[in-house]
């Protein structure tokens, strides 16, 4: 089962992510796609690992996920990629034009093959305003499209905001 988890900055989609892959009963492991660049974002990965459990396993791949995703599904795991707007970000600052298109592609198309349980957490960054220079509107763009695909991909779409999720596609909760 495949699962897109969205929602806005601080809105909860973290933690109903790791919610739900305590609950699955499977090992879990979590896919982490930042990078500490700085003090902030250093603080950020740190307060998430704080509130992993111990025994779920860790990987952190910034820009390859399709084929982290292909090496670690099983029938008898939950696979949590937290999260795939700081994926996008990390392969549109790369200096190589086609790497985002290959990667998108190579990860949406490996999506029907995986076994077991696959929990994607992404920001829904489309509800505001268009961002004023190039590259805010690419990544605006960008994370639209790509989660457009992916809803059409998965079995169950969440959207959570102020800690609540709403189902958008699939089973309740």
């Amino acid at each position: 089962m495949i699962e897109l988890i969205l929602g806005g900055a601080r809105s909860g989609k973290s933690r109903l992510a790791e919610r739900l892959a305590s609950d699955s009963g499977l090992a879990v492991t979590y896919i982490a796609t930042s990078q500490p660049l700085d003090g902030e974002m250093s603080e950020r990965i740190a307060h998430h690992r704080a509130r992993r459990p111990r025994e779920w396993m860790l990987l952190e791949e910034p820009l390859e996920l399709a084929r982290v995703l292909r090496d670690h599904a099983s029938d008898d795991r939950c696979l949590l990629v937290d999260c795939l707007t700081l994926w996008l970000t990390n392969l549109l600052m790369l200096d190589d034009p086609t790497r985002l298109a290959d990667e998108r592609d190579a990860f949406l198309e490996c999506l029907t093959e995986l076994p077991g349980r696959i929990l994607l957490v992404s920001n829904e960054t489309g509800m505001g305003v268009v961002p004023l220079g190039e590259l805010s509107r690419r990544y605006v763009d960008e994370a639209g499209w790509l989660h457009q695909a992916l809803a059409e991909r998965c079995q169950r779409v969440v959207f959570t905001v102020a800690g609540l999720p709403m189902i958008l596609k699939g089973e309740p909760l």
